[in-house]
């Protein structure tokens, strides 16, 4: 039988995997979930061009990228006709873009916006951090603190997601380069979110001027980025923390099924992509392993894959009953998941169908849940009740 004709009963007969190998861990794969109930959406405001990151600063004021390269301001729940001047020249191509907004934890006193973005050209690229001062309606000063090492071709994978820490430190995520035959080094890219001497497939913990955190895990390893938290991991688009406890949560695309919820910790390894539920795009296992000891569980597997984006964690009292629960949003199904926590346990528990595809998933200061739709007429939204429980 020819090679494609092999790939499309591969394709046909495709099953989520880890419930029938004999290889599989000890994760059952989620596949479709509840729809909850009593809850609606609202329009606050459309017109965005694929918006990508939303955050709020002390105000109230919500900022919005946009991937092809524009901050957008949200005031009194009216989106400002024009961009904010002062964003950084970003490469808009594939998933590049402007990506991740996130004010500094002292921002009242210091005015200081953080930007991840893909910078360069589409044959060679990276992802990038900067800062600069917002006045309310502009940026100045603007600073690149952080660039990925070394460069890549294509507009894949490019992370990218800030996340505070209580120590005044960032996460940042730095995707692994993209899918073969995107290759690095004489060998498939994503491979190197397996080797410590490159940022690709990692999570980097930096100070608030971009250097590395002086507490990192491999900060005295010959060889090591300094910067490096955790490693091997394909694509984080979604982190959170959770401030009781202190944990962070970040959710990752897989490859054709393998999306991943971890817990995070420093130093660990989580096996992309020598440790996988993921197949190829084509069809067979990436790896035969879905488990190795010292690789930690995920703590959720969806397959297919959901195609996870932005992650929050509820804290507010709008909706008791999902307090505590993790939200991560889908762009392939155009839901939001409700996660259940339990402890470090996790539960895939109920879907919002959103209808669109959802990149973001926030928590405003209102206590409500706000949502940004990927469209070219992206959309962002508010998650009311409308009787009855979730």
């Amino acid at each position: 039988m020819r090679a494609t004709a092999w790939v499309l009963v591969a394709a046909l007969l495709w099953v989520p995997f880890a419930t029938c190998s004999p290889l599989a861990g000890p994760m059952k794969p989620t596949a479709d979930v509840p729809e909850a109930v009593g809850w609606r959406t609202e329009l606050v405001a459309d017109g965005l061009s694929h918006p990508w990151s939303l955050a709020w600063l002390p105000d109230g004021t919500a900022l919005i990228t946009e991937r092809p390269g524009r901050l957008r301001i949200v005031r009194d729940g009216r989106l400002a006709p024009d961009p904010v001047p002062g964003t950084p020249e970003v490469l808009a191509y594939g998933q590049g873009g402007l990506l991740d907004v996130s004010p500094h934890p002292d921002f009242a006193i210091n005015r200081l916006i953080y930007l991840t973005y893909a910078t360069g050209t589409k044959d060679a690229n990276r992802t990038a951090l900067a800062r600069a001062r917002f006045d309310g309606d502009r940026l100045d000063d603007l600073e690149v603190i952080f660039r990925n090492a070394h460069t890549k071709r294509g507009g894949q994978h490019f992370g990218s997601r800030i996340l505070w820490l209580p120590d005044g430190g960032l996460l940042m995520s730095v995707g692994d380069g993209g899918n073969p035959p995107l290759a690095f080094d004489g060998a498939n890219i994503r491979d190197q979110a397996q080797q410590l001497g490159t940022h690709f497939g990692k999570i980097l913990r930096l100070r608030d001027d971009g250097h590395p955190h002086p507490d990192n895990p491999f900060i005295h390893r010959l060889g090591a980025r300094p910067e490096i938290y955790s490693y091997g991991h394909r694509n984080i688009q979604g982190m959170t923390l959770d401030p009781f406890s202190g944990q962070v949560w970040a959710n990752e695309h897989g490859s054709r099924g393998g999306d991943e919820l971890n817990l995070i910790e420093a130093g660990k390894n989580y096996g992309w992509p020598a440790v996988t539920y993921s197949r190829e795009y084509w069809g067979p296992r990436i790896s035969d392993e879905t488990s190795r000891p010292g690789v930690p569980e995920p703590k959720v597997v969806w397959t297919p894959s959901k195609a996870p984006s932005g992650l929050a964690l509820y804290t507010g009292d709008r909706y008791p009953e999902w307090k505590g629960d993790l939200f991560s949003g889908a762009l392939k199904f155009g839901q939001v998941r409700r996660v259940q926590l339990e402890g470090t346990r996790a539960v895939d528990k109920e879907k919002l169908t959103i209808g669109k595809r959802v990149r973001d998933v926030r928590q405003g200061p209102d206590g409500y849940l706000y949502l940004l739709t990927d469209e070219p007429n992206g959309a962002l939204l508010r998650i009311l009740r409308s009787g009855g429980r979730s």
